[in-house]
């Protein structure tokens, strides 16, 4: 389905973050490119029409943590404060992280 090699860069994974004239360009864009359904991959392909490359961050955990569930780190607000998103993660365990946050 892809005429390319290699996907374009691409924010994978449970999020992202971008400011408002962003997402409008993009979703102009988005309107001119047959859909594909890999929507992290699509998303790379609108910022490469646009000629943006992503940029990674520490706080995004795509594939989620290692963690000892016997750990007390892991009940500690410190073990997740850098974290902005975390894949992976039980919605009870996300509630726990953003309480102890």
């Amino acid at each position: 389905l892809y005429n390319k090699s290699n996907y374009p860069p691409y924010a994978g994974g449970g999020g992202f973050i971008m400011d408002g004239p962003l997402a409008k360009r993009l979703h102009k864009t988005s309107e001119t490119l047959e859909l594909y359904p890999i929507d992290d991959v699509f998303l790379g392909m609108c910022l490469e029409v646009l000629k943006i490359s992503p940029v990674g961050h520490e706080g995004f955990k795509t594939f989620g943590i290692v963690k000892n569930k016997n750990s007390k780190m892991n009940k500690e607000p410190c073990f997740f404060r850098s974290m902005l998103v975390v894949h992976k993660l039980l919605p009870p365990e996300l509630l726990q992280m953003w309480d102890l946050v």
